[in-house]
């Protein structure tokens, strides 16, 4: 089991690299049900690997002028400030248990480890929708290359963004909150929003989603170093081998149609986010 949470160390990587999003989904299930970690700390480590992760994947897209500073930053500051919050207070204030029902009991490691699969049902499907985000009345493919025009020093594929402020504002708060109590970096959350309320094509969202991803899970990890004991030996490992998994699946990107690959990948985290929701409820 433990070379499987290894392998799995691989996979995140891949992932990210390959479609750009869904390899939180993949941290807590492997270092809960592969690595045997206890869930609370397991949402710990996968902001950090997570964190270390995105922030790697997202310098390709910055190299290529995909990441839009000024809209990582305007989602990311509430952001960080709440999966901060989050991890930092409102996790360890959590009782170990909740409450009783006909004698079943709700721990603090059931609610989180429902949380997270009910994360992960709602992530599938997002991604089983063929990844298609509709903006107005034309619809996106984050696949299609869109040919770079020069106007004014700008690109027509990729405009300036223009701000919903209050929406992108709450939505990186919601997203932070999220993030710090279920340690998954919401990508399928931020990508309809940076396209809703910053007016970013696909490619930009994908690539600034990366460093807010990154931006928003290291700080959030900040908050659980004054609260838990970190095997930083451990984490090097995993989150070397994640690291290794994003350049093999950059390089492969351009040579798989992502489309299907996330199609995919959807079914098989709808199938394991059921999975988990069974096995704390039943078993």
């Amino acid at each position: 089991m433990e070379i499987l949470g290894y392998i799995a160390a691989l996979l995140i990587g891949l992932s990210l690299g390959l479609i750009g999003g869904g390899g939180s989904i993949l941290t807590v299930p492997a270092l809960v049900y592969l690595l045997g970690l206890n869930p609370v700390i397991s949402t710990a480590y996968s902001l950090f690997i997570v964190g270390l992760t995105s922030l790697v994947g997202s310098y390709r897209f910055y190299k290529q002028g995909l990441v839009s500073m000024k809209t990582a930053l305007v989602f990311g500051l509430p952001s960080i400030v709440a999966v901060y919050a989050t991890r930092r207070y409102i996790v360890p204030a959590i009782p170990d248990s909740i409450f009783t029902v006909g004698g079943f009991e709700v721990t603090k490691v059931i609610l989180l480890m429902l949380l997270f699969a009910g994360l992960m049902v709602f992530a599938s499907i997002s991604m089983i929708r063929q990844n298609r985000k509709v903006n107005g009345d034309v619809t996106v493919d984050e696949n299609v290359d869109h040919d770079i025009l020069e106007e004014n020093g700008k690109t027509e594929a990729h405009p300036e963004p223009k701000f919903n402020y209050a929406g992108i504002l709450a939505e990186g708060a919601i997203v932070g909150t999220l993030t710090g109590l279920v340690g998954a970096g919401g990508g399928f959350l931020i990508i309809p929003a940076l396209v809703l309320f910053s007016k970013l094509d696909m490619k930009m969202a994908v690539g600034t989603s990366l460093l807010i991803i990154a931006a928003k899970s290291l700080f959030g990890f900040m908050g659980d170093v004054a609260n838990y004991e970190i095997d930083w030996a451990f984490l090097s490992v995993f989150s070397s081998l994640s690291i290794v998994g994003i350049f093999i699946g950059s390089y492969f990107s351009a040579k798989i149609h992502a489309n299907k690959l996330k199609t995919s990948f959807g079914w098989f985290v709808l199938v394991m986010g059921v999975y988990i929701i069974a096995k704390e409820l039943f078993f």
